[in-house]
């Protein structure tokens, strides 16, 4: 199969739901045909398909939402760019109160079909306001769904299935994931979304990992392995829905958690993890659950201290031991 980048398959999905569907297009800042987007994702889109249907927008992600919102309510499906996932707060009354509340408000007679892809994560060096990771804010919120793919396949494949849908959905993109290959089959597939993916099968202990924390978690599953330690890594793939049954089923199966994520572990994506973990499969752990996550501080400047705060392989292999 062919292997081609995670930048390259969201452009190739984008690419293909255009051309599937008229309603479809894309809006946000520096995403045409003068740039093609901060990381390059629909760099030659507006080549294709016109300024029309990729438009650059003014630097305002509260309009920019606010304009997908009042799109998808009369019909179109608009893909709005978010340039970093922390200026989402920027618009978050217009993503939090409107677009994942109109189709609950109104009965289902109205419906806010849009997506908002943007890029999360540490790793880069551009300091706090930029290197957030943000998915459980979005978690949070009932009536948004929020996908987290870690793989070319899976992010062609969900937004694929984001586009198509009829709920608001966050999609979260790690930036360190744009250039990462892998393979994409070049044949129709979408993903659906609340399925969640046993990456490595394992029988000792389960890591549950997300975005670019599954990489992390897979490396340090194959060093366990050279210590005779089975590890079982399972991405959710989704945030909303969450596929508790696979990361359930796993647990059973191993009898203890590991809880891998990027974002600060106060009232994280893992914090969610490890407790439905604790209410529903406390009779088979064998073990406490453990959580690796960023401490619960800005995100530094300065590329020592920024590589201190992010999980590595390090932290992973530690907690995996300490379950053990």
């Amino acid at each position: 199969m062919r292997k081609i980048t995670y930048r390259e398959a969201l452009r190739e999905a984008l690419r293909e739901e255009m051309r599937r569907d008229p309603s479809v297009f894309l809006l946000g800042e520096d995403i045409g045909r003068y740039w093609g987007g901060a990381f390059k994702v629909t760099d030659g889109l507006a080549e294709e398909f016109g300024d029309e249907r990729v438009r650059d927008t003014p630097i305002s992600e509260n309009a920019i939402i606010g304009v997908a919102v009042g799109a998808a309510i009369t019909g179109m499906r608009p893909v709005a760019e978010i340039m970093f996932g922390d200026l989402a707060a920027l618009a978050m009354d217009q993503i939090a109160n409107q677009a994942a509340k109109i189709r609950y408000m109104f009965g289902g007679q109205a419906k806010a079909p849009l997506v908002v892809r943007t890029p999360f994560g540490a790793g880069v060096n551009i300091a706090s306001h930029h290197s957030q990771s943000l998915e459980a804010w979005f978690m949070h919120v009932p009536g948004l769904h929020v996908a987290v793919p870690s793989t070319p396949y899976d992010a062609k494949g969900l937004l694929k299935a984001a586009i198509r849908g009829n709920n608001p959905v966050v999609f979260c993109e790690h930036k360190l994931l744009y250039p990462v290959e892998g393979e994409v089959p070049e044949g129709e597939y979408t993903i659906p979304f609340g399925v969640a993916d046993v990456k490595r099968e394992g029988e000792d202990v389960t890591v549950v990992a997300t975005l670019y924390m599954v990489h992390k978690a897979l490396k340090a599953a194959e060093k366990m392995a050279d210590e005779g330690i089975s590890v079982e890594v399972v991405d959710p793939r989704t945030l909303a829905p969450l596929d508790k049954k696979t990361i359930i089923g796993s647990v059973k199966k191993t009898g203890r958690l590991v809880v891998v994520s990027e974002d600060c572990k106060t009232a994280g994506v893992t914090a969610e993890i490890a407790a439905i973990a604790a209410e529903e499969a406390i009779d088979y752990l064998d073990a406490p659950i453990k959580r690796v996550a960023e401490p619960d501080t800005p995100i530094p400047f300065s590329p020592p201290l920024e590589q201190y705060v992010i999980p590595d392989e390090k932290a992973i292999i530690k907690a995996i031991k300490e379950v053990l």
